[in-house]
C-alpha cells in the first residue's frame, strides 16, 4: 500500500518519521525522539496521529511517548523494554504484524544494540524502520547485546529485498564513512564516501539508503572480507566493531 513518509530531524543528530497510509488517512510517528519536534511535524502536515512506533527503549526512541500521547490521544506500541522508561499500550516482538490502516508492518526481531530492539517492515512499500540497529555504513553499539546477536539480526535486515528503502534513525553517515575508508578501499566504498561528504557539506540527509547499497559498501556487512583472519563472520564482525568504537577519525 502506497505510504507518505515524512522525515525531520531532532535533538543532536536524530531523525523522525511520520508514516501515512494513504488508503485510509492513518498515520504513524516512528519513536518520539522529541514531543515537540513530533508535534510540529505533525502540525505542519496537518495530520493527527494514531500510532506511536517504538524500536526500543532508549530515551533518545521512546522519551516523548507520553508527551506526544497526552496531545494526540495516539497508542503505542513496540517491544517489552520501552516500559523501561515511557508508556506502553501493545508489546509486540518478532513476528508480530501491526496494521496502519491498509499497510501492514512485519515486526522484525533486531537486538543487539538492546536486547528487545525491533524494526518494522513493510513489504508492500519496500521500506523499513530499523531505529540503532543498521545505519547508512553503520550499526549501533552494542550495548546490551553480544556480537553473535548483533551479526544475526543485521543479516536479517539484510536479507530483505535489495530495493527496501532502510529508515535509520541518526545522521551518523559522514563519521562511519570516514571509518570505512580506513579499513576498506574497495571503489564502491570510496564512491560512495565522496557522495556522502559532498551531500553534508550541502545540508542534505544521507537518509534512507537501501539494502543493496549497504549491502556493497556497509563495513559490518562487510566484515568477513575486512578481517579475513577471523575464525568465522561473528568474529570478524566483532573485530570490525570494536575498531569502530576506538576510531578516532
Amino acid at each position: 500500500m502506497p505510504l507518505d513518509v515524512r522525515q525531520f530531524a531532532c535533538l543532536t543528530d536524530n531523525y523522525g518519521f511520520l508514516v501515512r497510509d494513504l488508503a485510509s488517512g492513518r498515520t504513524a510517528v516512528v519513536d518520539t525522539p522529541d514531543a515537540k519536534a513530533v508535534l510540529d511535524a505533525l502540525d505542519a502536515a496537518g495530520w493527527g496521529l494514531d500510532l506511536i512506533l517504538n524500536t526500543h527503549w532508549h530515551p533518545d526512541h521512546a522519551g516523548g511517548n507520553a508527551a506526544v500521547q497526552a496531545a494526540t490521544g495516539a497508542r503505542i506500541i513496540g517491544p517489552e523494554e520501552v516500559r523501561r522508561i515511557a508508556p506502553l499500550d501493545e508489546v509486540v516482538s518478532d513476528g508480530d504484524w501491526v496494521a496502519l490502516g491498509e499497510t501492514r508492518f512485519r515486526v522484525i526481531g533486531c537486538g543487539g544494540h538492546t536486547l528487545g530492539h525491533v524494526a518494522y517492515h513493510a513489504p508492500e512499500a519496500n521500506l523499513a524502520f530499523v531505529g540503532d540497529t543498521l545505519f547508512a555504513m553503520g550499526c549501533g553499539r552494542l550495548f546490551e547485546g553480544e556480537p553473535a546477536q548483533m551479526w544475526t539480526s543485521l543479516q536479517r535486515l539484510a536479507a530483505l529485498p535489495d530495493e527496501t528503502r532502510l529508515y535509520c534513525a541518526h545522521e551518523y553517515t559522514a563519521a562511519n564513512a570516514r571509518f570505512a575508508l580506513s579499513l576498506d578501499r574497495d571503489p564502491a566504498v570510496s564512491a560512495r564516501a565522496e557522495t556522502i561528504f559532498e551531500a553534508r557539506r550541502r545540508g542534505e540527509a544521507t537518509v534512507p539508503t537501501t539494502v543493496a547499497l549497504e549491502r556493497a559498501t556497509n563495513p559490518f556487512l562487510r566484515a568477513p572480507l575486512l578481517a579475513p583472519d577471523a575464525a568465522g563472520p561473528v568474529e570478524a564482525f566483532a573485530q570490525v566493531r570494536a575498531a569502530k568504537d576506538a576510531f578516532k577519525g
